[in-house]
């Protein structure tokens, strides 16, 4: 498989994509003026503890205040899932504390946090105060005594190495996940990953005894470095890249962090945009569209809420060859591979409901249900499925850890606020009628001017001439209706003429 990792850099804007084959997998965008802040430690104060749901809001210098739970005061399992290292192996001390977050947090304490989880629509940042620091190879608990090695590492005298070189190297204090990157590395190289991640966290600790809370002590790598130290892998052929500043940047990156692996990197310099060459461009066009069509002719249909996402399987246009069942296992399979490639590229997370086609028989249940498990092993977020209910619906979850491309580019319709429907033409005219009805008495003068949509003012005038007719004779009063280029289809005005 001939993976490439394509950069795009501007004043504003910075774009990475990860393609498979030629095929746009992964997508990551971070804007200048909305930079992340996932991984970042902060010095903030307790500026409310909330027993009823125990957690607490803590200051760190953000416009809103952090969200803190009580299990991440303590350092439960989930604070290093939500580091976005799933696939590791993860110790899982302090997952059930009976401790209350009044005994834990006061107000006005001052505590070290990093950030969990990014805003996500409404929600605010999580924090936790269990600090972890990825390296390349490794990941630092400064605050845990444990060793664990990546689920994604399956050779076992493999995994007994690394346990081992990270055992003999640590020191006292602290523990280590190793992480999938550092498969076949050498000894030299954990130790080297090892001792910048030891003194990064003795940096942190210097800069934390002289700040004043709130403030920021550790700024995680920038997006692209990132990406470049998470992902970047021998399936990875080589990366074009069309800033000479940035490549610089990645250049020196890997040549601290990555010495002796050998990627073939290169400065794209052509005047056509690096994202329309790749056809990557065309591919972003399509992502914040509802339908995805089959190449059979069937479709998926991605629709999202707050709470969850629905994903419904149509054949569409595809009739099929042979029998009915026969055209709904094909249909259902091929939907089952692009909805896990939708769901990494979108990075769609949370709740996920997939509906399928129903499928009778249970064999062709179970195909379907391989299918996906198959194609989301692909996928470095962590997910948890379920089997196929006999009505066809799938049960999944996919790890969260940062806001999904469809936000990122798109934002909620301000006419409908993502309902998704506005009332019809009709509707509004007869809107229209009961408001001059109910303010007809408060109106002196004989005329009434209605301002409407262009279009809402030619049904009135043509189709419903006869309701205006008629409320002109009950009222005794003339309706003048005038049509507004600037208003919204919903939109009136009736006033005195």
């Amino acid at each position: 498989m001939a993976n490439e990792l394509i950069i795009n850099v501007t004043d504003h804007e910075t774009r990475v994509a990860l393609l498979e084959d030629r095929v746009l997998a992964e997508l990551y965008i971070e804007r200048t003026k909305d930079r992340g802040i996932m991984g970042n430690i902060y010095k903030g104060k307790v500026v409310k503890v909330l027993p009823g749901m125990q957690a607490a809001f803590v200051d760190v210098g953000l416009e809103k205040a952090a969200f803190l739970y009580v299990s991440d005061v303590y350092g439960g399992i989930e604070d290093y899932e939500e580091m976005g290292f799933q696939g590791e192996e993860i110790p899982a001390y302090f997952s059930s504390s009976s401790s209350q977050i009044e005994d834990l947090l006061s107000e006005g304490q001052e505590i070290l946090a990093q950030v969990s989880k990014e805003p996500l629509g409404t929600k605010g940042t999580r924090i936790t105060s269990h600090t972890t620091l990825p390296g390349r190879y490794l990941v630092y608990m400064p605050l845990v005594d444990h060793i664990g090695v990546s689920r994604r590492i399956k050779d076992e005298k493999e995994r007994k190495r690394l346990r081992e070189i990270v055992q003999f190297m640590k020191p006292p204090i602290g523990g280590f996940i190793v992480r999938t990157a550092s498969e076949g590395a050498e000894a030299g190289e954990i130790r080297t990953d090892m001792e910048f991640l030891l003194h990064l966290w003795n940096n942190i600790q210097k800069k934390k005894e002289n700040s004043t809370a709130p403030s920021l002590i550790h700024s995680d790598l920038t997006m692209v470095l990132r990406v470049i130290r998470d992902i970047l892998s021998p399936q990875v052929n080589r990366i074009i890249i069309d800033s000479k500043e940035e490549y610089e940047n990645i250049l020196s990156f890997m040549n601290t962090y990555m010495p002796k692996q050998k990627y073939e990197m290169t400065l794209y310099e052509k005047k056509e945009s690096i994202f329309e060459a790749y056809g990557i461009e065309m591919e972003i066009d399509k992502i914040l569209g509802r339908k995805v069509w089959l190449k059979s002719g069937g479709s998926i249909v991605i629709d999202m809420s707050e709470a969850l996402v629905a994903i419904d399987v149509n054949t569409g246009r595809y009739v099929g060859k042979r029998n009915l069942a026969d055209t709904i296992l094909k249909t259902n399979l091929e939907a089952a591979k692009e909805i896990a490639y939708q769901l990494r590229l979108r990075n769609i997370g949370g709740i996920i409901i997939i509906d399928f086609i129903d499928m009778e028989r249970e064999g062709d249940r179970e195909k379907v249900y391989q299918a996906l498990e198959e194609a989301l092993k692909k996928d470095r977020q962590k997910t948890t499925i379920f089997k196929i209910s006999e009505l066809g619906l799938v049960e999944m979850t996919r790890k969260r850890t940062r806001e999904n491309i469809s936000r990122i580019l798109g934002e909620t319709c301000p006419y409908c606020e993502g309902a998704g429907l506005i009332q019809s033409k009709t509707t509004v005219c007869y809107d229209i009628f009961r408001e001059i009805e109910r303010t007809a008495s408060e109106l002196g003068g004989q005329n009434i001017l209605v301002e409407a949509n262009p279009e809402i003012a030619d049904l009135l005038y043509e189709e419903e001439r006869v309701g205006v007719e008629e409320l002109e004779k009950k009222l005794r009063k003339k309706i003048i209706v005038k049509g507004k280029a600037g208003y919204h289809q919903e939109q009136f005005n009736i006033i005195e003429s």
